[in-house]
């Protein structure tokens, strides 16, 4: 005999999801370790089983939480994110500038080696490589090109200088060539002179505009 309930569909069980309760708190030490073993040793060395020894965290709980290694490192690279630039207005292009290439020079032993460490890796990873992007370079081209377009507004500047367009390309790139031409990061004291030397006579500038 049939049952009552025969020709009805039986809802399936919700999928229970993957992650397990980590805190945000030891969310960021996790992600902290993955971007210290980054800088370290690269992302061909990173593993999960590096991660949890690092971490006194399960190898297995990783697993739950993330599932692979590229899914980690774009979690790290996210849940990291901050803003190197904070909001800076001095009231002149060279001010501005000069007040960037300090704060990206302070952070540049820090976040040079981790761009290295993943550059490879995220030209062959789409996800990796707009992680890459919105953590650490994204948001330092907005901030220099706001500077810039500010200084268009105030008339600092011409509206259709050449060179405007590639003010942060020019800070940001050689933070990042230093290293492999000189062997030596792009600390604040060479950032700040390559603002003097190099930025600011193109756009018809110097370091001290005049009043």
């Amino acid at each position: 005999m049939p049952s009552p309930d025969s020709g009805r569909s039986v809802p399936e069980p919700a999928p229970t999801s993957r992650r397990s309760k980590i805190t945000p708190e030891r969310a960021q030490e996790l992600y902290a370790a993955v971007l210290d073993l980054l800088r370290e040793g690269g992302y061909e060395s990173l593993t999960m089983e590096g991660v949890a020894a690092r971490t006194r965290c399960g190898k297995s709980t990783l697993y739950r939480q993330w599932g692979t290694k590229p899914e980690l490192v774009v979690a790290a690279l996210h849940g990291t994110r901050r803003m190197r630039l904070p909001e800076i207005d001095t009231g002149s292009l060279a001010g501005d500038l000069l007040e960037a290439a300090r704060a990206i020079g302070e952070a540049s032993e820090r976040d040079t080696p981790l761009m290295h460490a993943l550059s490879h890796a995220a030209l062959q990873s789409p996800e990796l490589l707009c992680a890459l992007r919105e953590a650490l370079i994204v948001p330092e081209i907005a901030a220099i090109d706001a500077m810039v377009r500010r200084a268009q507004e105030r008339g600092e500047i011409a509206a259709e200088l050449p060179g405007a367009e590639y003010v942060a390309a020019q800070l940001l790139g050689v933070m990042r060539a230093r290293p492999l031409l000189e062997g030596r990061y792009a600390d604040a004291a060479y950032l700040s002179r390559f603002v003097e030397k190099a930025i600011l006579p193109g756009l018809g500038l110097t370091a001290t505009p005049e009043s």
